[in-house]
């Protein structure tokens, strides 16, 4: 029997920035990975208000197979939470290193944040698939895409089949932002063979 795949849902919104959804989207998700067939698979852990360390605490204490961020970003770096809940940018070079500790157990990492696809690309260069976005993305469609996402991986199916239902999910609510979402995969994998829940699932 494989063992369950961990969702690590991490979010952050500094004071001084605007304000989004995040609980929205964290309960969100959850709904859809309680309604699916394989969700005795997949464990969907949350993390709020995340600073940089708390990055390495997580991946280490979760060893999780997915990470998800969701909150603000730029062109090149994350917007996590400093001690005192203001703005800390992460580099997509720190990013890249953290996630190269940790190839052995991340497959998959989900930047659900605005002008991210630079930090996904520098990511694959370590684990296999990562997705980010290529300009501003809006609350509504992150929620959507993200929960329509991890619906499908909760049905045993491939990393490159929810990313495309994703975009879908927000063609059929008439968001007209599906192409935002950037799915990049490491040289050499093919996002049709990642699952991480069902039958062929193989997360490590």
């Amino acid at each position: 029997m494989t063992s369950p795949s961990t969702i690590l849902f991490l979010a952050a919104s500094p004071d001084g920035e605007q304000k989004l959804a995040l609980d929205i989207e964290a309960r969100e998700i959850r709904e859809k990975i309680r309604a699916a067939e394989h969700r005795d698979t997949l464990v969907f852990r949350t993390e709020w208000a995340v600073r940089p360390d708390d990055l390495l605490q997580y991946l280490n204490e979760y060893r999780p197979q997915a990470v998800h961020f969701s909150g603000h970003g730029s062109s090149s770096e994350l917007i996590l939470n400093d001690e005192h809940g203001h703005a800390k940018p992460v580099s997509r070079e720190a990013l890249r290193r953290l996630f190269g500790l940790h190839r052995e157990t991340v497959r998959l990492v989900v930047l659900n944040a605005c002008f991210s696809q630079a930090q996904a690309q520098a990511i694959v260069e370590e684990i296999d698939c990562a997705i980010g976005m290529k300009r501003a993305i809006g609350d509504q469609a992150a929620i959507v895409f993200a929960a329509a996402f991890y619906r499908k991986l909760g049905f045993g199916d491939s990393v490159a089949k929810a990313f495309e239902e994703g975009r879908v999910a927000l063609m059929l609510q008439g968001i007209a932002e599906d192409s935002t979402p950037q799915l990049l995969v490491r040289s050499g994998v093919d996002a049709d063979r990642v699952f991480l829940a069902g039958p062929a699932a193989n997360p490590r």
